[in-house]
């Protein structure tokens, strides 16, 4: 297998030989990871239940984790799963990983679209299940929303959209949402949707494909899949807990590989995931504080607030010098966007002009990176 290599091992690369002016304290703003403590009350759960590490986890997960997230996607999307229609994971990388794997194996000359910026695991996962690569190009022309070629998509076999999105912070409303649910019955792919930001919104909550798909008539999820985490919305990302939720019946085979994959959760891990999904006071207060830090770029940048994320994907000229000076002579990392996307047929990297900026720290050291990414656009 070729894989690409990772962002960060680019921005590695690119950054190399170059000394970070010392006058700065450091500041990375290139993974999307929460830079505070997670919750004490999820931490002590975690510590109450340590005695249960001389038990084996059930790949399936325990009932008190499938309830509690049963009672999340009830509570926040008002759908009422049932529990054949939902899995416990360990986080969600693991499950875009090997469900195209699974899902196919069986197919001859699979093809597999995603949105274009994308996570890189998507493309990880088309190589590996040896699949034709379909690119959904989103930039300013289409304000960043993915624009339909119906012929293209009617070829697919899997299609992974991402909303919130990462990194350009767009968001489809519960009607675009349900135009891809349409589509997906039409032609009869699997369509899902990542939705690891989906509870890093700004003011309005923002939709899930669940919802579109009671919305477009699609009661039974059939072909329709999400996966979502606790990683971002509990400041949690070592919990590692995740679910995908849909259709199942092809849940219900999914659940069959994955008792060979090995990838079941911890006992003790579960039990933090469980109580940590059920609260959302400690949720608000994360918002609160990207709404803080998103206010504070608007006031230095001039940028616009996004719906939701905790992203800055911001238009500057030429992204790589941009950013070796910004380290070199301002001691702040980001990650070029060209790192994040590919080439489409015709030769166009629509991450080519912009940097992803993450806001994950506190809001004085925001403010002071921030500041310092301003006089270097100067």
């Amino acid at each position: 297998m070729n894989f690409e290599p990772y962002p960060f091992e680019k921005l590695n690369d690119l950054l190399e030989n170059i000394v970070p002016n010392p006058k700065y304290v450091p500041s990375v703003l290139t993974i999307g990871e929460p830079q505070f403590e997670t919750p004490a009350f999820i931490q002590n759960t975690l510590c109450d239940n340590v005695h249960l590490l001389k038990k084996y986890p059930k790949t399936s997960g325990e009932a008190n984790l499938r309830e509690a997230q049963r009672a999340f996607v009830k509570k926040r999307f008002d759908v009422e799963l049932k529990d054949a229609e939902i899995i416990p994971t360990f986080g969600t990388r693991e499950v875009l990983f090997n469900f195209p794997q699974f899902l196919l194996f069986d197919k001859e000359n699979p093809i597999m679209a995603f949105t274009n910026p994308f996570y890189q695991i998507y493309e990880g996962a088309a190589i590996a299940s040896k699949a034709k690569m379909l690119l959904i190009n989103m930039d300013e022309s289409n304000n960043f929303k993915p624009t339909i070629d119906e012929k293209e998509l009617s070829k697919c076999d899997l299609v992974i959209i991402n909303f919130p999105n990462n990194p350009t912070s767009s968001v489809l409303t519960i009607q675009e949402l349900a135009e891809w649910v349409k589509l997906s019955l039409k032609h009869n792919f699997v369509l899902m949707n990542d939705e690891c930001y989906s509870e890093i919104y700004t003011n309005e909550k923002v939709p899930s494909l669940l919802e579109a798909s009671k919305y477009a008539g699609n009661f039974n999820f059939k072909n329709i899949l999400v996966i979502n985490s606790i990683s971002k919305r509990s400041s949690a990302p070592g919990l590692r807990s995740g679910f995908i939720a849909g259709d199942e019946i092809i849940l219900k085979e999914y659940m069959k590989y994955r008792t060979y994959v090995g990838c079941a959760s911890p006992l003790p891990l579960q039990s933090a995931a469980a109580i940590a999904w059920r609260e959302e006071i400690h949720v608000e207060s994360a918002r609160k504080i990207y709404r803080k830090n998103f206010s504070i770029a608007k006031e230095i940048l001039g940028t616009k607030i996004p719906e939701a994320t905790f992203y800055l994907w911001l238009k500057v000229d030429n992204p790589l010098e941009f950013t070796k000076k910004l380290y070199q002579e301002y001691n702040v990392k980001v990650l070029p966007g060209e790192y994040l996307a590919r080439e489409d047929a015709n030769g166009e990297n629509p991450g080519k002009n912009f940097v992803r900026i993450a806001l994950v720290e506190s809001e004085e050291k925001t403010r002071s990176a921030l500041i310092r990414i301003k006089e270097c656009l100067a």
